[in-house]
């Protein structure tokens, strides 16, 4: 008796993302821990870090969020310099860009625990 298609699809899909390093922790993250996405303009939306991904093919990175405009749970990938901490601050009606002005993304600044 054969697997179902199913098991086929899934075992494929597996086979096919190989190459695909992921990670629930980068830069001082943790998998749903809060995050600023830049330039990304939906009105009351909120994201949470999902994993960092490495494709060891061709070295580009990106990161998973999951969120969105509220009772969404969307997924997205984004380039890391994209990515930013969440800040204690208000955020800023309007512009979502606001909060984080000046504000190096986590690629370039880790937010690393202190030891």
């Amino acid at each position: 008796m054969s697997r179902p298609p199913r098991a086929k699809a899934r075992r494929a899909a597996i086979e096919a993302s190989d190459h695909l390093q992921r990670s629930a922790s980068w830069n001082g993250l943790r998998c749903g821990d809060p995050v600023v996405v830049s330039g990304l303009h939906l009105r009351g939306a909120e994201w949470e870090f999902r994993a960092h991904v490495l494709n060891r093919h061709n070295g580009t990175e990106s990161v998973e969020v999951v969120g969105g405009r509220p009772g969404d749970r969307t997924i997205r990938s984004f380039g890391p310099d994209r990515i930013f901490a969440v800040t204690g601050r208000r955020k800023p009606r309007g512009d979502p860009d606001r909060s984080i002005a000046g504000q190096p993304s986590l690629a370039d600044a880790p937010q690393l625990p202190l030891a």
